[in-house]
């Protein structure tokens, strides 16, 4: 067992929150190792003045992390699943996928409270072509505002830029303490959630079996197994994390896996939507499925037009 492990993480608030969480585990289970957190900056954090969607998607909050592991820099990096490319670079693997906190989307909206309830033509933030492509499904009057920067400074644009809302993850609210801001969790047939949202990865290197092993005790195998049918359809599907694809896994009390997904438009006007359940250790095979079944059935051609 190692004496000593390096975990890199970004600087935001949500970040340092998430690596020392994971830090906190680590010294509880292992008291005699040295846990160190190593602070970097990521692409995603630099370019703030930019939608995603134009800049690379996934993948910008991770590049800088995974070559430091690939360094021997730092032994391990803590990220959100969402974050996370369906493909890893060569020599690193998905460590370990935490227990899911919450996969939902939070409205917040001092005035109005809910979506139902804001005004016509309301200025609702969010970076997330996913977000905007639902909200505009079931409203399509509203206008949508590019919103970017950590969770602290869109909560100050909602005042600051006069919007009416905006939308941000429950999981990472929550994680901040920040809870009471929500005004409304956006039911799934509202607004499905991105790949992975809600369960926090460990990303090591392949071949560096002491720290594999020493981080399976914060694997959750029902998180694992519902976030692998998710990653596998959007590798089907061949999507970034800004291509308007919401999906949600789920263990169910009966011992299937449940997968409901939805590929839209992003003006939200196309789309294509369905489920389909199995068993949790035909995960992938059970992503794969649902994602072929949907492109064959008008997806592809919503994912065409993108790209035109």
């Amino acid at each position: 067992m190692k004496q000593r492990l390096v975990i890199g993480t970004r600087g935001s608030k949500l970040a340092l929150w998430q690596a020392n969480y994971i830090a906190g585990c680590l010294r509880e289970h292992y008291p005699n190792v040295n846990i160190e957190l190593k602070n970097m900056v990521t692409t995603g954090d630099r370019i703030l003045d930019v939608p995603l969607a134009k800049i690379g998607g996934k993948g910008l909050f991770t590049k800088e992390l995974e070559l430091a592991m690939l360094s021997g820099e730092i032994d391990l990096a803590v990220h959100s699943l969402k974050d996370m490319p369906t493909e890893l670079p060569d020599g690193l693997i998905l460590a370990a996928v935490t227990q899911r906190l919450d996969a939902g989307d939070a409205l917040i909206s001092p005035e109005y409270k809910t979506l139902d309830n804001l005004p016509v033509n309301a200025k609702v933030g969010t970076s997330s072509l996913r977000r905007k492509a639902q909200l505009l499904h079931v409203r399509p009057d509203l206008t949508i505002v590019d919103l970017r920067g950590n969770l602290d400074t869109r909560l100050k644009k909602l005042a600051a830029e006069q919007l009416d809302a905006i939308v941000l993850a429950v999981a990472g609210l929550k994680r901040l303490g920040w809870d009471e801001h929500i005004t409304q969790v956006l039911p799934q047939a509202v607004c499905l959630p991105a790949v992975g949202q809600g369960a926090l990865a460990l990303e090591a290197r392949a071949n560096d079996v002491q720290t594999l092993a020493m981080l399976q005790f914060l694997n959750d195998e029902p998180t694992r197994q519902a976030t692998l049918a998710e990653r596998s359809f959007l590798a089907e599907v061949e999507g970034g994390c800004q291509i308007p694809i919401g999906v949600f896994g789920r263990l169910e009390a009966d011992g299937q896996l449940s997968l409901t997904a939805v590929i839209m438009s992003p003006d939200g006007r196309d789309v294509v939507r369905d489920a389909i359940a199995g068993m949790p250790s035909e995960a992938a095979k059970l992503g794969r499925l649902l994602a072929v079944r949907m492109l064959a059935s008008g997806g592809r051609e919503i994912l065409a037009k993108l790209f035109q």
